[in-house]
């Protein structure tokens, strides 16, 4: 098959410096991110207070499931029903 365009014709493919440079920025970022220990545990907390702070979420959590499966089954609204006779 021959080519359509003529070699004088042809550019050189080169990668452009915009896309390296946003290439080594993003890789920066990424780096001093890792770096820094954004999802590390805080500075000065002791176990005791992680383990406090693990089981406070963990208690809470499973409230906030169960007072949504309350409300989903429809067992938050007081019952209307009496035990007693109507006359």
């Amino acid at each position: 098959m021959k080519s359509v365009t003529t070699v004088e014709n042809r550019k050189e493919r080169r990668r452009s410096p915009g896309l390296r440079f946003f290439a080594l920025v993003a890789a920066a970022c990424i780096l001093v991110t890792w770096l820094a220990g954004c999802n590390s545990r805080q500075p000065g907390e002791t176990k005791a207070e992680v383990a406090r702070r693990h089981d406070r979420n963990m208690r809470l959590n499973g409230e906030m499931m169960m007072s949504d499966i309350d409300k989903a089954l429809m067992l938050d609204q007081p019952s209307k029903l009496t035990d007693r006779r109507i006359p």
